[in-house]
């Protein structure tokens, strides 16, 4: 019998019963191959261009399946690929239109006037919510993609040159911006550098106090030349001075702008390497007052509280606090973007260096959050968040390398070491101590 022939093709349109009976086969064959119900009772031109793209969109999900399971790194090399992505976002919303057609071709195809009364809205039901699970989800695919380019291209647009280890290890310094009406300029509140083992992904996070004296700088540092005993000027060479200083003469630095970087980060760095003795590879610049924004994005962060910490306000004669607007209370909290960042920030009734360790610590937290489920749940929140708080000189050609060591340091503890009173003085430093114990805690890796 011919295809013609067929009842699925020329039905009897008087039995309700057969009409109800092709009506199902038509959803069915539309759910399972998109295309075939064309090929067998309409459009066979159309259904033939819906089962070769099927069959392409398979082919698709069969190779994101292997490279998750068997090549991670061609993955997250898409996934940090501009042009990949707009492959991806290109045919995922052209899969979704088309499914979007060949399914209401589908329901006209049934001929819902002809079915049982009782069987119409359940053949329209079921038609629907295959519709908005398989169109639906390659339009969210499309759109997830679409917001991945853009962040790439905000966030990571520096022109730099892919950075190898050095000593078998990446390090990044990481600062927390503090700008604001009674500051001139930005100083970086909070410094740091994430030292990452290039094969294993360990990690481990130096921390710098704000208020460390004399740092000094490497050599061949534009910074050298003025201060060769490191920067000594009594209390306005504080280390976290320098990004004034920077942004204060441009001429030392005149290529950091197009490096995505500024004569602030530079001196910085030029500082932090001097005190570490680290070659740091690439930056990041957080603004601490747009925080807020991103732990929000990822639903707050859960940290212990070693003691109660007070939400503005100031301190009396005696050193006790006053005019606090509320308390974040001991214990463990889970906590939104605004109590988190007193958390971290909070000076009142505490030092610099307690202030440093529960920076780490949301730092710590903050890692811990970015799951795949939070991720992909939140994606465009933590994105556009992201854009809005972070600067960076790391380029999109780092990101695949960044992203597979995350995943490597997830399994495995943290550690950090701060550099801090008492064991360290930050006003008369032993700067080859501090050396040698970031050595120790960030150790070189032999070459294989």
């Amino acid at each position: 019998m011919s295809l013609a022939a067929t009842p699925v093709r020329t039905p009897d349109a008087a039995s309700p019963r057969i009409m109800t009976k092709r009506a199902w086969w038509l959803v069915a064959l539309n759910v399972l191959l998109p295309g075939s119900a064309q090929v067998v009772a309409g459009n066979r031109r159309l259904g033939r261009f819906g089962l070769v793209s099927t069959f392409l969109f398979w082919i698709f999900v069969v190779l994101v399946i292997l490279s998750a399971l068997f090549a991670r790194t061609l993955l997250l090399d898409v996934a940090t690929n501009t042009a990949a992505l707009t492959v991806v976002q290109v045919f995922l919303a052209y899969y979704a239109v088309l499914w979007l057609v060949l399914t209401i071709d589908t329901l006209r195809l049934v001929r819902f006037v002809r079915l049982a009364p009782l069987a119409r809205g359940l053949v329209a039901t079921l038609a629907v919510v295959v519709l908005v699970g398989t169109a639906g989800t390659a339009a969210y695919g499309s759109y997830l993609s679409g917001v991945q380019h853009g962040l790439l291209d905000s966030l990571f647009s520096s022109k730099k040159d892919v950075a190898a280890p050095v000593d078998g290890r990446y390090n990044i310094l990481l600062m927390g911006g503090d700008a604001g009406a009674d500051r001139t300029g930005l100083r970086p509140d909070s410094l740091s550098v994430v030292s990452i083992d290039a094969a294993t992904g360990k990690t481990t996070i130096i921390g710098v106090p704000r208020n460390l004296y004399n740092a000094p700088f490497r050599e061949g540092s534009p910074l050298y030349g003025p201060y060769p005993d490191g920067y000594t000027c009594g209390d306005d060479c504080l280390v976290s001075f320098l990004y004034t200083y920077g942004e204060q003469h441009p001429e030392l630095y005149p290529d950091a702008e197009k490096q995505g970087s500024n004569s602030g980060i530079e001196a910085e760095r030029d500082a932090i390497e001097g005190v570490t003795g680290l070659t740091i590879q690439y930056y990041a610049l957080i603004d601490m007052g747009g925080f807020t924004d991103l732990i929000d994005a990822l639903g707050g962060i859960t940290v212990d509280v070693p003691y109660r910490i007070p939400i503005n306000g100031g301190i009396d004669a005696n050193g006790q606090p006053i005019n606090v607007d509320g308390w974040i209370e001991p214990g463990v909290q889970h906590l939104d973007g605004y109590h988190a960042l007193w958390f971290a920030r909070a000076r009142h009734g505490t030092d610099d260096y307690h202030r440093m360790a529960r920076q780490r610590t949301v730092e710590q937290a903050v890692l811990k959050q970015f799951t795949p489920a939070t991720v992909l749940s939140k994606f465009q929140q933590v994105a556009t968040a992201g854009t809005q708080i972070v600067k960076t000189d790391i380029p999109q050609g780092m990101l695949s390398e960044f992203v597979t060591l995350a995943v490597k340091a997830k399994s495995q503890p943290m550690t950090d070491l701060e550099i801090v009173p008492p064991t360290y003085d930050n006003v008369r430093p032993d700067f080859a101590a501090i050396r040698a114990a970031v050595a120790k805690a960030a150790p070189a890796v032999p070459a294989p």
